[in-house]
């Protein structure tokens, strides 16, 4: 089945759009956030369990599937679903941020970059014709070209030569790909500069990509500037392709980023904060091994029907928390996967009722009073 994306309804008052995209494993109703799968697994959640949260798409990584266990051994063993045992939509990310994460370890050069693994100091040399090699054997539904990630700060002059380096590579991922049934999504460069911003996706979206992405972001600038880039960049992006907004972000990131135009997010939050104790609600955060939960018999949420808050006290969780169980982990991103997913809900339905400024204003008012 072909990759399809449909725009549903846009907000009179922002740019936010209630969508939908089709993808050889199912359909998934935007605006949408990705669990983030780096190895092929969502950290300490099963399948059922990511499913039951609401998810309907997840994100997997190039980088790390290709050095362990590899792309072929994954094909052999009938590609990534099948792997993982996910029946849902997958997106993969290029590697191309995981290399950039490297430093000393990765060499740039104009047809690819060279780089030690992490795991063992192998070398390798990953070009934009090899990145859609590795994603087009592990079988994902969505995925993406190969960029050179800028990092903050950067010169104008380097911010050029990168984006003009990510173009290029975009244009052979492009001419790389054989799978039709497999979008493939450009990215756009140009760091914290708005006028580069606009140089490469003038460069990109020409191409014509399945979908465009905002690269470059949550890699260590103010947030304002984020915010800047986003709100200036994501309206110029085709309105009739999906667009995704790479490693963003918290709940507020994600209110503003929707009211941007935005369709899609991921990031590690949710499941990083649950393993380290930070619940969301829509009230005050909880961090769960503060001692004023000791003898809290109330669940984390009292509005949250989530399996954790369903089953299990405040006082429990931080039991585990305390004691280093590994259930404590398991419970926490369960339900904070949950949160992220009743998020997205919220914001489609407010769309779909012609209320999503309301919603942003409500929302984002009680996180600051907080």
């Amino acid at each position: 089945m072909p990759f399809q994306f449909d725009l549903i309804k846009k907000d009179t008052a922002t740019s936010a759009r209630l969508g939908s995209m089709t993808t050889a494993h199912g359909a998934v109703q935007t605006p949408a956030f990705m669990p983030v799968g780096t190895q092929g697994t969502v950290k300490s959640m099963l399948p059922e369990e990511i499913r039951n949260c609401g998810a309907e798409i997840i994100l997997s990584n190039t980088y790390h599937l290709y050095l362990r266990p590899g792309h072929e051994t994954i094909q052999n063993l009938g590609g990534l679903h099948t792997f993982m045992n996910w029946p849902g939509p997958i997106l993969t990310d290029s590697g191309g941020f995981q290399v950039f994460s490297l430093g000393a370890l990765r060499k740039i050069t104009p047809d690819g970059v060279m780089f030690r693994s992490h795991i063992d100091g192998s070398r390798h040399f990953l070009t934009p014709q090899k990145a859609i090699e590795i994603q087009e054997a592990l079988g994902s539904d969505i995925m993406m070209c190969l960029d050179e990630c800028t990092p903050y700060p950067a010169t104008i002059a380097e911010t050029e030569k990168s984006l003009n380096l990510t173009a290029a590579w975009a244009q052979l991922c492009k001419n790389s790909k054989k799978k039709s049934e497999q979008a493939l999504f450009g990215i756009i460069q140009g760091g914290s500069y708005l006028d580069l911003r606009r140089q490469s996706l003038e460069k990109t979206v020409p191409l014509d990509f399945d979908g465009y992405a905002l690269g470059g972001v949550s890699v260590g600038e103010p947030k304002e500037i984020m915010y800047k880039i986003t709100d200036a960049i994501a309206p110029l992006l085709p309105a009739d392709k999906p667009r995704y907004l790479m490693g963003v972000g918290t709940p507020e990131d994600i209110v503003f980023g929707v009211s941007c135009g935005i369709d899609m997010f991921d990031c590690v939050i949710p499941t990083r904060c649950a393993r380290h104790g930070l619940l969301f609600t829509n009230s005050e955060n909880v961090v769960i091994k503060n001692a004023r939960w000791r003898e809290d018999n109330n669940p984390i949420d009292e509005n949250c029907d989530c399996y954790t808050c369903k089953n299990y006290s405040r006082a429990y969780l931080r039991h585990l928390y305390v004691a280093g169980e590994i259930l404590a982990m398991v419970l926490n991103t369960i339900h904070n996967i949950h949160y992220y997913m009743r998020l997205m809900r919220d914001i489609r339905q407010a769309i779909s009722d012609n209320g999503f400024t309301k919603f942003k204003e409500d929302f984002l008012n009680k996180k600051m009073t907080l």
